[in-house]
């Protein structure tokens, strides 16, 4: 007998210190698992959510040092009761999640080995029979160590390394990566299927009344041919088909999927806070830091966050973040990396690097050829709060009154008194303050482009004078950072354009038209029209004159070149009309 409580007390006592450690090596992550059991669907204990990660911890250092203690002998009584009243609960919790198909993976082993509730419980059905046979025979128990002292320095030793050991994974990322997202791996290939996998098979069971009778016909997928009237149907699923290690996995933003454009992109820094309202306020500064440096050394950033547009814009702008979020999965960001915020290096959809914010110093940057070390970010920052009071009214302003524009209105998080009465007014104030400020922009470092201030923040100023009088006043300057690459040359040329309409004189690249109240919409006289659209190219304009004319005044206008003169007497006929 002696030698079956030996082998019982070794795969106990090992099974629950490589079970403890595995979850000891991600206590965040059984956090998650643990919430999951107290949700409202589950076991409705929602009030012992805020308190997971604490429990966890608990959970897996007890759990660990149990093991050890039955190892080494130490206060055997105690320990195989305690031993029993844990595989107990953990035998309840697997039953439910098995019986009941509410949580798919217990999370006993962590992302190590993956079991499913049923092989769960029967584990720990094994484990708690055990366990019984130990209590039973625990008289053939003996200690490890003769010297209790000795034994009782290595419990305190084993407790203070588990303390440490998870104060490291909490305050770093877990020692050892099991997940789909490990540094390496790439999501793409992970999210692939193999050719010849096995697929889901369903059974549909349709539901008819036949001459006042139910009866249940049986398909692989197809409508049953029956002379009846149909009541319901339901799919149940026979066999499951191959689920790829990353199959769920995408990159939003407004109603574009941009999954595949970042998946495709080189040197990619990606900021994932799961959630925006629970993420470490205090990690942003390093995030901030490492990010600016990580955009100036030619990388591009995004960050991930399954909060709404309105909490993350708010967010990035308290906070000055250089870069903007797009919605992913809570779940999925959870599982991507333990932090929040945390910091992903990719290159073509593969994992470089992943790190905690504590340790946003030591992320890998290299110069990169679209390096742009110059970038002002505090400039920046300006810009973009004056491009957003740019547009603010602007915006609303091409809405109709009434209940779009409230819509538009509240979406922008505007009260009622921001968007009603007269918006035009309110819209001058704001471009009077921009111009000033922008002015003094222009007059102290010259026009903010590319490399001051990166895209597309280099159209701000921009839109500023081309909202103001001011633009013979900088139109030089305007076409001196076209020229430099500093602006796109379209903008330059719908600029040129307005001045030279403002001025009565023919325009060169076409950008400009009018309508006045009742008479035809017209393009404004362009010099030299035959070669318009080859000067439209050269700017950088995708469309031709005639196709931009349709965009501007609807698919039935015509574009007809007319004369200076015409154009006068045009106008002159709106006037009289008013």
């Amino acid at each position: 007998m002696k030698i079956f409580v030996h082998i019982a007390r070794f795969l106990v006592g090992a099974l629950f210190i490589f079970s403890g450690f595995i979850k000891l090596n991600d206590p965040l992550g059984f956090s998650y698992k643990l919430q999951e059991y107290f949700s409202p669907e589950v076991l409705g204990l929602e009030f012992l959510s805020p308190f997971a990660l604490l429990i966890s911890i608990v959970l897996v250092i007890v759990e660990v040092i149990l093991g050890i203690m039955l190892l080494l002998g130490y206060y055997k009584k105690t320990t195989l009761w305690l031993l029993l009243a844990m595989i107990l609960f953990f035998t309840f919790l697997t039953f439910y999640s098995a019986y009941f198909n509410k949580v798919t993976d217990c999370g006993c082993f962590g992302d190590a080995i993956p079991l499913v509730p049923w092989e769960s419980f029967i584990k720990d059905l094994i484990l708690l029979v055990l366990i019984l046979f130990l209590i039973i025979f625990q008289k053939h128990i003996q200690p490890l160590f003769g010297n209790k002292i000795l034994q009782t320095s290595i419990v305190f030793l084993s407790f203070i390394g588990c303390m440490c050991f998870a104060y490291y994974v909490l305050m770093h990322l877990p020692w050892l990566d099991f997940r789909a997202y490990k540094e390496g791996s790439n999501i793409t290939e992970n999210m692939s299927i193999p050719e010849g996998a096995p697929e889901a098979i369903f059974e549909y069971n349709w539901k008819f009344n036949v001459n006042g009778e139910e009866k249940i016909i049986t398909t692989s997928g197809g409508y049953p041919q029956v002379e009846g009237t149909f009541i319901d149907y339901e799919i149940k699923e026979i066999q499951e088909g191959y689920i790829p290690p990353v199959h769920d996995f995408t990159i939003e933003r407004g109603d574009e999927d941009y999954t595949t454009t970042f998946l495709e992109k080189e040197n990619l820094i990606v900021i994932v806070a799961y959630n925006i309202d629970k993420t470490e306020r205090e990690g942003y500064y390093s995030i901030k830091k490492a990010t600016e440096e990580a955009i100036r050394k030619g990388y591009k950033v995004i960050g991930l966050t399954s909060s709404s547009s309105k909490v993350h814009e708010a967010f990035v702008r308290d906070y000055k973040l250089p870069f903007r979020f797009y919605y992913t999965d809570e779940t999925t960001l959870k599982t991507i990396v333990r932090a929040s915020p945390g910091i992903v290096s990719m290159n073509k959809g593969t994992i470089l690097q992943k790190l905690h914010y504590n340790d946003a110093q030591d992320l890998t940057l290299v110069d990169l050829p679209t390096a742009q070390p110059h970038l002002d970010f505090q400039l920046k920052f300006k810009l973009d709060s004056i491009a957003l009071l740019d547009q603010k009214y602007r915006k609303l302003m091409h809405v109709p009154e009434g209940p779009e524009r409230k819509a538009l209105g509240e979406e922008m998080g505007l009260g009622p008194e921001d968007y009603t009465g007269n918006l035009w007014q309110r819209q001058i104030a704001l471009d009077t303050s921009n111009l000033k400020e922008v002015e003094r922009i222009l007059l102290s470092r010259g026009y903010p482009g590319k490399t001051m201030v990166g895209t597309p923040t280099n159209t701000a100023a921009w839109y500023v004078i081309q909202h103001s009088n001011k633009i013979s006043k900088y139109l030089d300057l305007i076409k001196k950072a076209g020229k430099e690459e500093e602006l796109p040359y379209r903008l330059v040329a719908m600029m040129e354009d307005r001045y030279l309409m403002g001025e009565g004189k023919p325009q060169v690249y076409g950008t400009q038209g009018m309508t006045y109240n009742d008479t035809p919409s017209f393009i404004w006289p362009i010099e030299d029209p035959e070669n318009v659209n080859l000067r439209r190219k050269e700017a950088g304009f995708d469309s031709t004159i005639e196709a931009y004319s349709k965009d501007l005044f609807g698919e039935d206008f015509q574009y007809t070149p007319i004369t200076l003169e015409e154009a006068e007497v045009r106008k002159l006929a709106s006037i009289k009309e008013e």
